[in-house]
Formats: C-alpha cells, structure tokens, sequence
C-alpha cells in the first residue's frame, strides 16, 4: 500500500532530525587533538661511536680506556659479564655513565702483549635494555695485535649435554699441577651450545682445560670440580676445533628421594591409627608390564612375611613364579613376575604382613584387583643403525627426565621393540670403552679420559598404540 501525503513529510522530519543528531555527536571530535602513540619500539643495541686510545691501539701505554656511545648506557654486572685477556691480578675498574663507558686498569701491562675486553651483553641501552652483544675492545703494548686463535666446544662426558656455567682456560706452564696451582694465563667463557672461542692469542702453545669454577679461583683445586683436559697441547691458529669432555672426578651419589610424610596420601592418620600405609605403582590404576610391581611404605620397614603376600590371577590361583625383593631403603618390596598383557591378577596382602619402624602393622587382609596394561597401551619401535662400528662398544640409551628407559648394547644394524613406554626420550650414545655397560668417569691426574656419551639433538616421541621409527646415524652423530 503507498504511503499517504502526510507520512511522506513525517518522515523526511525523522531523517532530518537522526542527520543533525549524528553531526553533533561527531563535530566536537573533530577537534580533539590526538595523543601520539610513542612511535615503533627501540630494538637497536648501543653504538660506539668513539674510543680514547682508539680500538686495536698498538704501542699502549695508559690506564685508562674511555668508549663513547650514541645513547644512554647502563653497564650491567660487570664484575661477571666482562672477561679480560690474559687474566689480570687484579681486574680492572669498569664504570657507565651516561653515554660513557671508562675502564680503569689496575696492573701494570707487560710489554709487547695484546690485551682483550670482552663485554658480552654487559653494555645495555638505558630505556629498553636492548644489550650490545659480542663487543670486544683490544691494544696491545707492543708494535702488534696478535692473531692467534683457538676454538672449539665442551661437552659433558655423562650425558653429552653442555653447561654454559663453565669455563676454559689456557696454561703456558708444561706442569701437569699448574691447573691446580696457578692461574691460568687465558679464560674464557662458553656459550649454550658448548662453543668457545680464544682470539688475539700470543703465538705458541697451550694447556687447555674446561673447569667447573665454584669458587671464582678457574683453578682445578677440588674433586667436587669439573674438569676436561686435552691429552696433547694445542697451539694458537690451529685449524681444527678442540673437542673436551668434561667429567666429575667423584661423581656424587644419587640420593633417594625422602620418604612422605604422614599423611600424605590425603588421609590425615590419628594417633591410635596403627594401619601400616603403603603404596602401589600403578599408572592411571593399571601395572605398566615392562617393570615391577612396586609396593612402597611410608615408613622404613621393620619385618615383614613373604609367606603372608600371595599373587594370584583373576579366579584367584595363586601364581608361584614371582620374586620379592626388599629395596636398600628399607621402605621398598618388589614383586618381580613375567607379566602377560591385558591379564587381571590379585595380590592378597594378609594380616601381619609387614610392620614398619613406627609400630604400624598391617591389620587385616587386603586383596588388590590390579589390571595389567594392554599391547595399545606401549608403541613399538623400528631401529635402524649406520656407520656402525661394535669395536667402539656403543651402546644406544633412551632417557626421560633423566631417568635410564633403555640401554642396548648395538652389535646388529636393525631392531625392533614391540613394547615401549610412549613419551619423548633423549637418545644417546655411550661409548662403552671398557664394556662393563655403564658409564666410567675418568681422572686427570691419572690422564684418564673419561668415556664419552654423545646426545642426538632431537629428542625422540615414542606414541602410543604406534609403529615408531628411529634412525641413528653414528657417524654424523659425532659431527653433529
């Protein structure tokens, strides 16, 4: 139907009026100045800009080093963060100010020597700490700057892992006792990778060792220190990069962990409850059937009756093939059995059984449904090997959370697991020198070297209810 005379009038009003409405709402902002936004985010480190004496100075003969920057700097910790080449005595003063960074040296300077300040990522620009990495400031005292250079990585011998917490130093001296007795002439430090690096070295050659450096002293004064050594001398401008594997000569012994404490299952225990409380090493209530079966008390225990433990399978029959075995904790008993997959068993703890330190005891007869894991509960595994070499003794080990899963000794080019706990393993390779299947440290006063583990980079996922495959190639291993 057509609208009439009127409504067309009424409603040109209706526009009208929502039209100057809208113009006044919007108008005022026009305005309105707007804030600025600060612009993009400064992410360029410091630059220098000058240096007093310049860098690579030749023919020093101050105390004092003044560098310029084009900012405000701040000098992060340099106590830690700045390294000096060779080690001075006493290391020297180092102030920012401003844009100004002032290094004042402390020891007299040899003559004809090349100096190094290496700043790591002390150098920081003042509002965004955006830091100045790798800058290092050189002179030297005599006509030259000395070029000698030595590179190379550190590995932990045990795991073949690094650890970036440690040094490596450099002796002149011939003197086996001198990295326990002297200061080193040169240290410097590793990066998260292993690698380190030696620059504007004096020519010849050096003693070169990886140090655990607990007390500051970078001298090997101490079993509880770390230390990798090289069996020959090595000298500035070699080609090859130095491989050390560092090692613990008096490894500390693993501690068991404590034992809980009262309670701690949830359930708070009154003083007339004499229940001795234990535990069962079920995953997600069921018995992982490529280990034991764990029985854990709170307590350490004072006796127990393997006559009053009874396995049997699901029509309770008892099942006579099983061992039991104490722990050297004293809160530990073991139930060793071949477990068949998917199969239900009872264990049939009877009064009496056990009692612990504290007076507890097991008051009446529990029976415990436990259900074995299925096969789709584990993935299999396809190994294959290249380059191998079994006069090496290498041994191939699967860790999670450094905790050994597998340790198989490679002797065949291929293998194939048909059970495997799923989760992401670390892979790695022991070279087993004296083949007695465990990792030996080594000493270095008796020049031994450790024996070596190398770690593949990539950790390997073992998925449930999964044909899994892993290929290792040892040679490329060792590269890598």
């Amino acid at each position: 139907m057509p609208p009439s005379p009127l409504q067309r009038p009424l409603k040109r009003l209706v526009f009208l009026c929502c039209l100057v409405l809208l113009v006044i709402a919007v108008a005022p902002r026009c305005g309105q100045p707007i804030p600025p936004t600060g612009g993009p985010r400064d992410s360029l480190p410091p630059m220098l800009t000058g240096a007093q004496p310049a860098d690579s100075t030749v023919n020093f003969r101050g105390n004092r080093i003044t560098l310029q920057f084009d900012e405000y700097i701040t000098l992060e910790n340099p106590f830690e963060k700045l390294s000096y080449s060779p080690l001075p005595k006493t290391n020297p003063q180092a102030e920012g100010k401003l844009k100004t960074v002032t290094i004042k040296l402390k020891d007299s300077l040899e003559p004809n020597t090349t100096y190094s300040i290496d700043f790591g990522d002390a150098i920081q620009d003042i509002n965004e700490n955006n830091a100045l990495r790798d800058f290092r400031y050189v002179f030297s005292t005599g006509p030259k700057i000395d070029s000698g250079l030595i590179r190379g990585r550190v590995f932990l011998a045990e795991n073949g892992k690094t650890d970036s917490t440690l040094v490596v130093v450099l002796h002149r001296s011939s003197d086996d006792s001198a990295v326990a007795k002297e200061r080193p002439r040169y240290a410097t430090r590793i990066n998260r990778d292993g690698e380190f690096v030696f620059r504007y070295l004096a020519a010849g050659d050096y003693a070169i060792f990886a140090l655990k450096d607990i007390d500051g002293g970078k001298k090997y004064d101490q079993k509880s220190e770390a230390i990798g050594f090289l069996d020959k001398r090595v000298v500035a401008d070699q080609d090859e990069p130095v491989i050390l594997y560092a090692f613990t000569e008096s490894p500390e012994p693993v501690k068991p962990p404590p034992p809980p404490a009262p309670g701690a299952a949830g359930v708070e225990k009154s003083k007339d409850d004499k229940r001795l409380r234990y535990s069962l090493n079920l995953d997600a209530n069921k018995l992982d059937i490529l280990g034991d079966l764990v029985l854990t008390s709170e307590n350490k225990l004072a006796s127990y009756d393997s006559s009053k433990l009874i396995l049997s399978d699901e029509k309770f029959m008892p099942i006579p093939a099983y061992t039991l075995l104490p722990d050297s904790t004293g809160r530990k008993l073991t139930v060793k059995h071949s477990w068949i997959e998917g199969r239900k068993y009872n264990l049939i703890i009877q009064r009496d059984f056990a009692k612990d330190t504290a007076g507890n005891f097991v008051s009446r007869t529990d029976t415990l449904a436990i259900q074995a894991k299925d096969q789709s509960d584990y993935g299999s595994l396809s190994i294959r090997i290249l380059n191998l070499d079994s006069n090496a003794n290498p041994i191939l080990q699967f860790y999670r959370d450094e905790k050994a899963e597998l340790s198989l000794p490679l002797r065949l080019d291929r293998y194939n697991i048909r059970l495997f706990r799923p989760g992401e393993y670390e892979v790695r390779v022991l070279y087993d020198r004296n083949g007695n299947g465990t990792w030996d440290t080594g000493n270095y006063w008796e020049k031994k070297q450790p024996e070596r583990v190398v770690a593949r980079k990539q950790k390997m996922s073992i998925r449930q209810n999964w044909d899994n495959e892993l290929e290792i190639n040892l040679q490329e291993l060792q590269e890598q």
